[in-house]
């Protein structure tokens, strides 16, 4: 019998999924997919082996637009129902707010969902859709052992100054400072980095995790120090649709003079703003590469200043660099983005070595340079099956 661990990543209109099976101490990639267009009538899944090639698909139709807990059903039956001998030790969650509490991931039960159910007001975007899955789990399979891996729980080393705004503690006293997010994806780079440069590892590397999402995070042996996501995942870098850091001066005048309540302000920052708002033209990168607007290369020059003003700001929180990494979609695969933050940034010692760059070698810098630059592919499903087999004990 083969023991295997589901991770589920729920957002608002999808939950994506991975397959881990346990054997011989390791952890090996049997299955990915997703279920998209929740609650509409495009509703599908698809599912893909580790290989890449498809294992399984399903559409609901027009008359049986599903939610998340219809989604869940299904995805449980299509994992009972692979081939093989194979159970499912357990299912870990992304859950994007763990609050001050949590700072290593917990088995759920009732009183901690309960208590998760308290950080809503504190993601509101997210931590709805996080907890729909475990509660679809936890009354379809209610002896299925479930994991909440926390995407803030990882910035809970930060100093208390690198956490704390300049409010008076009636307000930062009920939860309002700065928790950092992106944490999955900084833990495994953490924990793949001392493979790369184990000297780096143990000292001063800022990690520039460059997606729809967009963040960055200082960290000294491999724990984090600072950074650019604070209250909320819209603070810091401009992203896909987000803005990043925006004057609290500008949001008073959007309500005193455009008359925008609080619902069409969040949706001004989270949905509207970023590399779509800026350029009019798209969210993804890939496609303002391309384009030959001019607003589309604004977008892309704001985006990486951005990225370069933030990265000189991280390093006066180390006190100095002694590596950068790139991970996440863009910073994965980008190179012109990667080059232009590189050379912006030679004066902390970075020395981009184009052919590497182009190549997507892991190390993009020169043998010269005094601060090397890596690129290394993240992977938050690992890090979640790696948590989650912890926490159960398989």
């Amino acid at each position: 019998m083969t023991r295997s661990i589901a991770v589920l990543n729920a957002g608002s209109s999808s939950i994506k999924f991975s397959l881990f099976d346990l054997a011989d101490g390791g952890i090996e990639p049997v299955a990915r997919g997703q279920v998209e267009g929740l609650g509409t009538p495009k509703a599908a899944f698809a599912a893909k082996g580790a290989a890449g090639a498809s294992i399984g698909a399903h559409e609901w139709g027009a008359a049986a637009a599903p939610d998340h807990a219809a989604a869940v059903r299904h995805l449980i039956g299509f994992l009972r129902g692979m081939g093989g001998e194979r159970e499912i030790a357990a299912v870990g969650h992304r859950v994007v707010h763990g609050g001050m509490r949590y700072s290593q991931p917990v088995r759920v039960d009732a009183p901690l969902l309960a208590e998760l159910e308290k950080f809503v007001p504190l993601a509101p975007l997210h931590q709805p859709h996080n907890l729909a899955p475990i509660r679809a789990i936890a009354a379809e399979a209610p002896g299925l052992p479930q994991v909440a891996c926390f995407d803030t729980a990882f910035h809970r080393s930060q100093p208390p100054l690198a956490q704390a705004f300049a409010l008076p503690p009636s307000i930062t006293d009920r939860g309002v400072r700065r928790y950092g997010f992106h944490g999955l994806s900084y833990e495994y780079i953490a924990s793949a980095l001392p493979a790369v440069d184990a000297a780096a590892a143990r000292g001063r590397v800022v990690v520039a995790h460059l997606g729809n999402g967009a963040s960055m995070c200082a960290m000294h042996d491999c724990r984090s120090v600072a950074s650019t996501m604070g209250f909320t995942a819209v603070d810091g870098l401009m992203m896909g649709t987000r803005t990043g850091a925006l004057d609290p001066g500008v949001v008073l005048y959007m309500m005193d003079e455009l008359g925008m309540d609080a619902r069409a302000i969040e949706r001004l920052l989270y949905r509207e703003s970023g590399l779509l708002g800026v350029s009019g033209v798209s969210s993804d990168m890939r496609t303002l590469l391309a384009s030959g607007d001019p607003r589309a290369a604004f977008a892309i020059d704001l985006f990486c200043y951005r990225a370069q003003r933030e990265l000189g700001s991280l390093a006066a929180a180390l006190g100095g660099l002694d590596a950068m990494v790139f991970t996440g979609g863009i910073g994965e695969h980008a190179a012109p983005i990667r080059e232009r933050i590189v050379r912006g940034s030679e004066w902390l010692g970075l020395e981009l070595d184009a052919k590497a760059n182009v190549a997507h070698r892991t190390c993009i810098t020169t043998s010269d340079s005094d601060v090397p630059a890596y690129v290394i592919p993240t992977d938050e499903e690992l890090m979640i099956a790696r948590q989650a087999r912890a926490v159960v004990g398989v």
